[in-house]
């Protein structure tokens, strides 16, 4: 993947939007306000996000824009939450660019908003959610150690919410029914093509050495036969 990556990034790097998670934050900011705005007075019909979100059988009707604004659906209705939650995504996201480079943060982003699109496609409705939880676990994965304040006042570890977050996506992928789950795997084809690989070697390791360990404890205890009563001719 890296090594398609840095051919890509030679030749299409120009065409790269810096400071993404900056745009898309501002957008669901602005939705946001709107929303509230417009909901509260009784003169409009509709919020900006009844226009925005993704509906599959509208999309097929005609409303093609809705392929790519219900990136900009922010989660939630409490200001508060939504002010934590803005600022939590463009973190993860400029930490991202930061480390990759516009480009392969852009690659990345785009490669979960198109899953989540396809998503869509598979149960006529698709959100943002499992592409910002794809950004989440990339965090945790390339910055583990990080801290936050959860409830704002009890540091955490990144690496700890990942896993959490992880078991809470394993449970979705055994429970959910299959349409849903080829939905949420689409959804995070951009976290398994960054991150599939490392993660198998990982596993690999992981019970290697398990093996390596059994193997060396069975031949210990062979090779310590005399510490068994039963072979010890001392004790008999």
């Amino acid at each position: 993947m890296n090594q398609i990556l840095t051919k890509l990034e030679r030749k299409y790097s120009r065409f790269a939007i810096p400071n993404l998670m900056t745009i898309l934050v501002f957008g669901m900011a602005l939705v946001f306000l709107l929303d509230t705005f417009t909901s509260a007075n009784p003169d409009y019909e509709y919020t900006l996000s009844s226009l925005l979100y993704f509906d599959w059988e509208l999309i097929k009707k005609g409303q093609i824009w809705r392929i790519i604004t219900f990136l900009f659906m922010p989660e939630g209705e409490s200001p508060l939450f939504i002010i934590f939650e803005l600022y939590f995504y463009w973190l993860i996201g400029k930490s991202l660019e930061t480390h990759w480079g516009s480009f392969r943060f852009n690659v990345f982003y785009f490669i979960g908003a198109i899953g989540s699109a396809i998503s869509g496609i598979f149960t006529g409705y698709a959100t943002n959610e499992y592409l910002n939880l794809s950004m989440f676990l990339a965090f945790a994965t390339l910055f583990p150690n990080f801290e936050v304040l959860l409830f704002f006042f009890i540091p955490v570890k990144m690496k700890f919410l990942g896993w959490l977050s992880g078991a809470g996506l394993i449970l979705m992928l055994i429970f959910y029914p299959w349409i849903y789950k080829i939905a949420i795997l689409v959804s995070m084809l951009n976290f398994i093509l960054f991150f599939g690989k490392d993660f198998y070697q990982r596993i690999r390791l992981f019970f290697r050495r398990l093996k390596f360990r059994k193997q060396n404890k069975s031949g210990w205890k062979n090779n310590h036969w005399w510490e068994d009563d039963n072979n010890n001719p001392w004790k008999k």
